[in-house]
């Protein structure tokens, strides 16, 4: 069976059973969530053994695995036993830290929020683990690391030692050390004679306490903001994406496309600017951007008219033109008021290998093989129910919503969010059926109706072979289940290496296998 990201052609695989595996920040019936407790971002590191979320309070919150441990020995060995492990993916709080706090602009009298848009993992280094965090201007680059406590162990005056006259017995010697220092400014032994010489005399020395200061075994975890990087974006930074060289990274905003590199916050370069000389001429902005996962020349970044560029950092400092461009020709007489909105690309993935992107827009999936510049391999309908909705979605900027979307580790599926705290998971193989719908609770299979696709030809399929999947009854979901546009599923994440999906309802992190 080939992998989504292989050389070959995307086999199909059966369709997963998903069963429940952990909450976190559960809520109770009734409870009122608090803004600031809204999670409003979630990644796995490359290794998939640590989890962070980041919400709307500006916090940064970490998970890390612990069933690998508890089995004893590494996953490797595990795989090479003769056992299959029945263990799923658990994960239990780590740590929480302040990433962002709310600030003002006073040269734009405008507000920034603290709310967290993007996390990404960086290259870990001596048990130390390392991320970057933004919210709508600002960078920060965090170390995450055990530290062991420092504790007061002992007092070290004896007052039993004490003698009458005030005069100090054996217990006070930390004061005589028999060392000498000169030039330096320190003190030598004549100082310290002279020093004691005068404690000596002194009736209130029995009050002294010197506390001992001992390292102990105890160890916490303390987070440190190592870098920030800020004043660089005009407009709302929407993505972050780490490059593979481990050095340098991207932030893209609506306009304008920068390069860092991790150890120098006071300078970027501006890598892309799709800002008119008129603002007035302004039809399309950036809307995601990530680097190519092994190669560091190469990054694509999606627009709000659904085309997805691809480009190549050799050919020029400013990279104006694009080494390709994707994109799926509109068919002619279905234009709307609604076109260009719906069209709008939220967020784009690469799959592990690279060859193949994701793309989020609000009514499907697709997927594009960058050597396949005529169209999607696969569209998705995601949403295809809410067409007759269009015009309420727009009145109630439903139609806004920025969902994200991500691959599984072997390219074999794809997943992403929509209302009522459900979300899509499907598979990516032409010949594959798999369209399941899973609800973010303790019961995922709720709302489960196995859709069959129905392959429908587009105007592209003779030349991209394209597979429509998953379309429902317009108006309700598969079931026939009213939405609700309150409840909205944007942001998950799939484990790297397994079937496992993280998943944000609210302030709740749900967590799911197969």
């Amino acid at each position: 069976m080939t992998g989504g990201d292989g050389d070959g052609d995307v086999t199909a695989a059966p369709p997963l059973d998903w069963k429940f595996s952990q909450v976190f920040g559960e809520r109770t019936a009734g409870e009122e969530v608090q803004e600031v407790d809204i999670i409003s971002a979630i990644e796995f590191d490359k290794s998939g053994d640590h989890l962070a979320t980041g919400d709307r309070g500006g916090r940064v919150v970490l998970f890390e695995r612990t069933d690998a441990r508890e089995h004893g020995g590494s996953r490797k060995d595990l795989e090479k036993a003769d056992y299959p492990s029945s263990r799923h993916p658990e994960f239990r709080y780590k740590t929480e830290f302040q990433s962002h706090e709310p600030e003002f602009d006073y040269l734009k009298s405008l507000e920034i929020e603290e709310k967290i848009n993007k996390i990404r993992w960086c290259q870990t280094a001596n048990g130390a683990l390392f991320l970057l965090s933004t919210n709508d201007k600002t960078i920060k680059y965090w170390k995450v690391q055990e530290k062991k406590v420092k504790k007061i162990a002992e007092i070290n005056l004896d007052t039993s030692k004490a003698v009458g006259n005030g005069s100090i017995g054996n217990s006070s010697v930390s004061l005589s050390h028999k060392s000498s220092h000169t030039a330096n400014g320190e003190c030598t032994d004549n100082t310290y004679a002279s020093l004691n010489k005068d404690f000596s005399s002194l009736g209130a020395l029995q009050s002294l306490r010197l506390p001992v200061v001992v390292t102990s075994n105890e160890t916490s975890l303390v987070a440190r903001c190592r870098r920030v990087y800020a004043h660089a974006h005009d407009y709302h930074i929407n993505s972050i994406s780490n490059n593979s060289d481990g050095e340098t990274f991207i932030s893209a905003d609506d306009l304008r496309i920068n390069l860092w590199n991790l150890e120098i916050s006071n300078q970027s370069f501006n890598i892309v600017d799709v800002k008119p000389a008129n603002m007035e001429d302004l039809t399309e902005v950036i809307t995601s951007a990530e680097f190519h996962p092994t190669h560091c020349n190469t990054l694509a970044y999606s627009s709000s008219k659904g085309s997805i560029r691809l480009i190549d950092l050799r050919q020029s400092a400013l990279c104006d033109r694009h080494s390709k461009l994707f994109e799926e020709q509109e068919s002619p007489g279905s234009r709307s008021f609604f076109t260009e909105i719906i069209a709008s690309i939220s967020d784009i993935k690469f799959g592990r290998e690279g060859r193949y992107i994701l793309s989020r827009d609000y009514m499907t999936l697709k997927l594009w093989d960058i050597n396949m510049d005529s169209g999607p391999v696969s569209t998705f309908q995601v949403h295809e129910y809410l067409r007759p909705k269009l015009c309420d979605l727009y009145e109630n900027d439903s139609i806004f919503d920025k969902f994200e979307c991500c691959l599984s580790g072997d390219g074999q599926r794809v997943a992403t969010g929509s209302y009522s705290n459900l979300f899509r998971v499907f598979g990516s193989g032409p010949s594959s059926s798999e369209a399941t719908t899973l609800e973010a609770s303790k019961n995922p299979m709720r709302r489960q109706v196995q859709t069959p696709s129905r392959p429908s030809r587009s105007l592209s399929s003779s030349i991209t072979r394209v597979v429509r999947r998953g379309g429902e009854s317009p108006g309700n979901d598969a079931n026939g289940n009213s939405f609700d546009f309150s409840t909205k599923l944007l942001h998950l994440a799939w484990h790297p290496t397994e079937n496992s999906i993280a998943c944000a309802a609210a302030n709740s992190l749900y967590m799911y296998y197969a």
